[in-house]
């Protein structure tokens, strides 16, 4: 797709890779040069370590092959606190109190779109917001989406299928970039890893598009480098559903203990050799 390009493949350990997992990861590492592997694994309540085993394991079957070391997102929590600091000392972040049922109380008080966080804890005094943070309050960082834009103005990306885009971010609202139980979100997480990482070309997934609009916010305020983006279709089932763990999608390991042979799965993936 582009020559030369790097290119990542990026699952989360937290089941088996299915066919939807191997169509990405095909699309990905033929679609540049250099192909790396890397491991999401922030959220520790869900990721376990056969699964890790696991992804090496049916990637190598496969028939793919990716550059070392492979970079394990959870040893490397030190580097997002950083960026995180960097960003609340502009005044970016604000610790949000608010519970699940407190934000969806607020929502339905306010008549909003049910998956925008209406701003609550905004407009907390900070000094109060300190203290009840040192005090051991649970708590969520959130980028305030208003000040965020006004150091940026309008942002834009180039996507090789779908055709330059505009973003939109203050559609997905004060989004969180950390709590309690995930120090550090999928957004940060992601998007400094590719910087880090020097990956010119993200592919993924065409359900991640309005993703990719928090992630090219979060590039210009860091003043990493924009990758050019390929949001592919998704593999689905006989009913339209896109393949998913949680609806117990056929998994590599499935069918090789089936029998099938890596280049049936291949073109099941929709990579005929």
């Amino acid at each position: 797709m582009i020559q030369g390009a790097v290119t990542r493949f990026a699952p989360s350990p937290t089941g088996l890779l299915h066919l939807g997992h191997a169509h990405a990861a095909l699309f990905a590492a033929r679609a540049g040069g250099r192909f790396l592997l890397r491991l999401e694994d922030i959220d520790a309540t869900r990721c376990r370590p056969e699964f890790t085993e696991a992804i090496f394991e049916d990637l190598s079957w496969l028939g793919l092959r990716w550059e070392e070391p492979v970079r394990v997102q959870s040893a490397h929590f030190a580097e997002y606190r950083a960026v995180l600091h960097r960003l609340q000392s502009r005044r970016l972040l604000y610790p949000c109190f608010c519970t699940r049922a407190d934000i969806a109380a607020a929502v339905s008080a306010q008549h909003g779109p049910a998956h925008i966080y209406p701003g609550t804890c905004r407009g907390l005094d900070p000094g109060l917001a300190a203290v009840r943070v040192a005090a051991g309050e649970a708590h969520a960082l959130r980028l305030d989406m208003a000040r965020a834009l006004a150091e940026t103005g309008p942002l834009t990306f180039q996507d090789l299928i779908h055709g330059p885009r505009r973003c939109d971010p203050t559609a997905q609202g004060d989004v969180v970039l950390a709590r309690k139980d995930i120090p550090a979100s999928y957004h940060l997480c992601v998007t400094h890893d590719d910087a880090l990482q020097g990956v010119t070309l993200v592919t993924r997934g065409e359900d991640l598009l309005e993703a990719t609009d928090i992630h090219r916010l979060l590039q210009a305020l860091m003043g990493w480098p924009e990758p050019s983006y390929a949001h592919h279709t998704l593999i689905r089932d006989g009913e339209g559903r896109r393949l998913a763990k949680r609806d117990k999608a056929p998994t590599l390991r499935a069918l090789r203990e089936a029998g099938r042979s890596p280049a049936e799965v291949r073109a099941m993936a929709g990579f005929p050799d």
